[in-house]
């Protein structure tokens, strides 16, 4: 008895869903769903198994997308991509690291759903626009327009300068450090001068609820969530989302640190306090291309 094809590519379709949504909790629900589809195929007239699940699981994305946009209106503060734990092999394949990033995800939430699916499914996962057009019932001339659209879109708005991963963690290394030994200069010396962080607390737990931005003003917030709890206080370095990041507890409530590195320097602070977005930072979750 072979495989059933949904459990081979099963860590393939979350990929596409995870990085459609920016929510591993709703990339979950639309597996589930996609399954439930899946499950009244009649599997005799489907010539390719892979391409047809990733389009069930792209129709079912974008219809939690579009309900999910709505409710994202009314969301209080500041809305960040879901962490996910990662072991270091997702960063070898650069492609994919950098499109699982929180930097990359945050990027492509001001994309419509149709852009992003599409920008998903052409540019990370290399589809055929004819492909494509099928998942997202649109035609192949105007997946290509959308796709071009959607990739100017993303390049105005991402990292201007890759890093290497190395480099990233150096910088995250160092960052670890003075946040834990409350050093505000050096804490300063390590961001642009018009550094920007960004934090998400949903409404359940402490947070910013807009940008704080400036080198100054960031690192004084920082060094103030040493202080509020110095006992409590603990900074480890992780690999989140294909790349080396921070996990804070603070009293006993976690949060997860992003970092995006430019030029040897720390240019965007993410920082998820959300409780309902960190429950997935102890066991690595398979991403795939």
């Amino acid at each position: 008895m072979t495989d059933d094809p949904f459990v081979t590519h099963r860590s393939l379709l979350f990929t596409v869903a995870y990085e459609m949504l920016g929510s591993a909790a709703d990339a979950e629900d639309v597996l589930q769903e996609s399954w439930l589809r899946w499950a009244g195929v009649d599997r005799s007239q489907v010539r390719d198994p892979r391409a047809y699940l990733v389009r069930i699981v792209t129709r079912q994305a974008l219809n939690r997308l579009r309900t999910l946009s709505r409710s994202r209106e009314e969301y209080v503060g500041e809305w960040l991509p879901e962490p996910l734990l990662t072991s270091p092999d997702v960063a070898e394949d650069i492609e994919l690291a950098e499109s699982v990033s929180i930097a990359m995800l945050t990027v492509l939430e001001t994309l419509g759903p149709t852009e992003r699916a599409v920008f998903v499914l052409r540019e990370v996962f290399e589809l055929p626009y004819g492909e494509i057009a099928e998942a997202v019932g649109k035609s192949a001339a105007a997946v290509r327009q959308t796709a071009r659209r959607a990739r100017e879109h993303v390049a105005a708005r991402q990292p201007r300068v890759r890093v290497s991963r190395s480099e990233q963690q150096a910088v995250v290394e160092r960052f670890l450090i003075a946040l834990r030994t409350g050093q505000l200069q050096e804490l300063m010396e390590l961001m642009a001068p018009d550094v920007v962080l960004i934090a998400d607390g949903g409404g359940i737990a402490a947070a910013v609820r807009v940008p704080v931005h400036g080198s100054q003003p960031v690192a004084k917030l920082l060094a103030r969530a040493n202080r509020m709890d110095v006992a409590g206080f603990e900074a480890t370095a992780v690999w989140l989302n294909g790349a080396p990041a921070g996990r804070i507890e603070i009293g006993g409530e976690s949060a997860a640190v992003s970092l995006v590195v430019e030029n040897g320097q720390v240019t965007r602070v993410y920082v998820m306090r959300n409780p309902r977005k960190l429950t997935r930072l102890d066991e690595p979750a398979e991403l795939v291309r």
